[in-house]
């Protein structure tokens, strides 16, 4: 068996280990913890280690996290680990720790991924080339993108995009963002398009219908939606309106001729009412920019743990490079 790394995806609520050849594909292993299980991230991961059913003793591993990774120091945005990197490594006895962002994780993985880890929403110019943007409503909306190097690999960018202020498209946007303020003020992408904000948006048609809204979970509000209730359908509608929106605007913003990829835990599961939405009319309503704009492809990310296949090619990546046995990428 090749030489397996530790991989690590790890959010607010759950930790995901698994095991991975450097640069590959088959994901062995994995298992999901509930962080609050333990008092830190080295001893969740021990803890994995000591009932790893390979029998490897892996020399190098790659983490990615919900959160800013800044030097030695990673912090969880929806926890309270607070993860000294250098600590980690040598809790773990390894050779090698790099510890990204999730959004940076999934960047990696994005040109690695295959026809079948993805559902095309727009095919786009057939050999489309260039930079790829990458969105993710999820719990919060999660923006990258990943710039072709010239030597045929790539180099991700991290970024905090989903907080830049949401543009109304028409008349009946304005009525929601002028609702939308009167609550929070400042009304970031992430106000709506995550699942907290899936709920917001559906506070605010009803509050412009006058009708008292149920305490829905985001989960909820889509299937109302797919049952035919009228204001939780017109809120996934709208929903993916924003979303064409907000992804046309990422594409502008970072010339992505090679294609969109849309991420996270929330449009994969509803393909069908994406495709049903405004979600292509708003993606390419750009005016001038519109021709720029038609032969970009678009497509949804379907395969269940593409953060792995990105800590993977990471760290084939840097099995290239000499360096720090330790290091921090990408801060967000």
């Amino acid at each position: 068996m090749p030489d397996l790394a530790l991989v690590a995806d790890i959010g607010g609520t759950h930790a995901r280990f698994a095991m991975i050849e450097p640069g590959g594909r088959e994901i062995v292993a994995p298992v999901i913890t509930p962080c609050a299980d333990f008092p830190g991230l080295a001893e969740a991961a021990q803890a994995y280690l000591k009932k790893n059913v390979t029998g490897a003793r892996p020399r190098m591993a790659a983490f990615d996290v919900a959160g800013p990774v800044i030097g030695d120091v990673a912090k969880l945005t929806n926890h309270p680990w607070r993860i000294e990197i250098s600590a980690v490594r040598r809790a773990l006895d390894l050779d090698r720790l790099e510890v990204i962002n999730d959004f940076a994780a999934l960047a990696h993985a994005v040109p690695r991924l295959g026809p079948g880890d993805r559902a095309t929403i727009r095919a786009g110019a057939k050999g489309a080339a260039g930079p790829i943007g990458v969105i993710g409503p999820g719990t919060g909306l999660g923006v990258a993108a990943v710039i072709p190097n010239g030597a045929g690999g790539w180099v991700p960018l991290a970024s905090e995009g989903g907080h830049v202020t949401l543009a109304a498209a028409d008349e009946r946007d304005d009525a929601l963002l002028a609702e939308l303020r009167r609550r929070f003020g400042h009304v970031s992408a992430e106000r709506v398009l995550s699942g907290p904000g899936l709920v917001n948006l559906y506070e605010a048609v009803c509050a412009l219908a006058k009708a008292k809204p149920e305490p829905l979970t985001p989960e909820q509000v889509a299937e109302r939606a797919h049952a035919g209730d009228a204001l939780p359908a017109e809120t996934l509608g709208l929903f993916f309106a924003w979303l064409g929106n907000v992804a046309g605007n990422l594409a502008l913003t970072v010339g992505a001729t090679g294609g969109v990829a849309i991420a996270g835990g929330i449009v994969p599961r509803y393909l069908p009412q994406l495709t049903a939405s405004k979600f292509e009319e708003r993606f390419l309503d750009k005016g001038r920019l519109r021709t720029f704009l038609e032969p970009i492809p678009v497509y949804v990310v379907t395969h269940k743990l593409p953060a792995f296949i990105g800590l993977a090619g990471l760290l084939a990546d840097v099995e290239k490079e000499s360096g720090p046995r330790t290091r921090a990428r990408l801060p967000v």
